[in-house]
């Protein structure tokens, strides 16, 4: 076996619109013609993995930020929120009349009025990356196949994300469940445009040791790709960590390698640095 790569996807594998670089999948698909095993790890559930993301030729894939791992579509493990916490989390939310999508293997399920309270709050987001037409986004661009007046009370759940108002919505939250895994995405402390919802203590991390104890494999062999605050427990705990030119300071501060942006061929650069490809 050769190396174990783990590619985050969002600023990673694709840039903040979605758009695949060309590069990056001929990086994938040559690191594997080498014998080495490739594994996107994302916040993102099975459901908004696009067939685009699959036609590269992937090993399999960690989901909901640790919660899902899957191997050559064998299921290694898949922690869920309960329905019981489920059913809170909708209650609180709507009871503080903040607007959310749920996220499962099934699909993205959106509450009442994101469609309209999540426009403003994507294009700020699209703005931040600095990506052109970002003040023209819209939530059905954003998640092409999110599901609109769906059943909300759900047993099916990785992860659930609500838009913040005020950073104090995220306190609050937090401090109402103390039995969940509690994050912010989409900026720093304050500037934080979702806040979200997990099984406690799921991590990146914790979803590549369950694969590798899978696999049979090393952790010497392994190396991760990310952006992110939240991909930084998965850089640390491999064994070669690589930042993207495009990530943020905190994740470039702690790599091992910082590689070009997501747009300009940074993953294909890291994989020919590390001698991958």
């Amino acid at each position: 076996m050769g190396k174990i790569i783990f590619i985050d996807v969002d600023g990673t594998l694709v840039d903040y619109e979605g758009r695949l670089p060309e590069s990056a999948a001929e990086a994938i698909r040559r690191a594997r013609g080498k014998g080495h095993r490739v594994y996107i790890s994302t916040g993102r559930s099975k459901a908004e993995v696009y067939q685009n993301i699959w036609d590269i030729g992937l090993d399999g894939m960690i989901g909901g930020n640790g919660s899902y791992v899957e191997d050559h579509g064998h299921v290694v493990m898949h922690q869920l929120i309960t329905a019981d916490q489920a059913r809170r989390i909708v209650d609180w939310l709507h009871g503080r009349g903040l607007e959310f999508y749920l996220e499962s293997n099934n699909g993205l399920f959106a509450s009442e009025n994101f469609e309209e309270a999540g426009k403003a709050v994507m294009q700020e987001y699209s703005r931040r990356k600095g990506k052109p037409g970002a003040d023209k986004l819209t939530v059905r661009q954003a998640f092409p196949d999110m599901i609109f007046g769906g059943e909300l009370y759900r047993d099916d759940l990785n992860k659930v994300s609500y838009i913040l108002r005020s950073y104090q919505d995220f306190l609050d939250t937090r401090r109402e469940f103390p039995d969940m895994q509690n994050g912010t995405w989409g900026g720093a402390g304050e500037t934080a445009l979702f806040g979200d919802l997990g099984v406690k203590d799921i991590t990146k991390a914790n979803a590549i040791e369950k694969l590798l104890e899978h696999l049979g494999a090393k952790r010497e062999d392994t190396v991760a790709f990310g952006d992110a605050k939240i991909d930084i427990p998965m850089l640390e705990y491999c064994a070669v960590g690589v930042a993207m030119g495009s990530g943020g300071e905190e994740i470039k501060s702690m790599a091992d390698y910082i590689t070009d942006d997501v747009d300009k061929d940074g993953l294909f650069k890291g994989f020919e640095h590390l001698g991958l490809i």
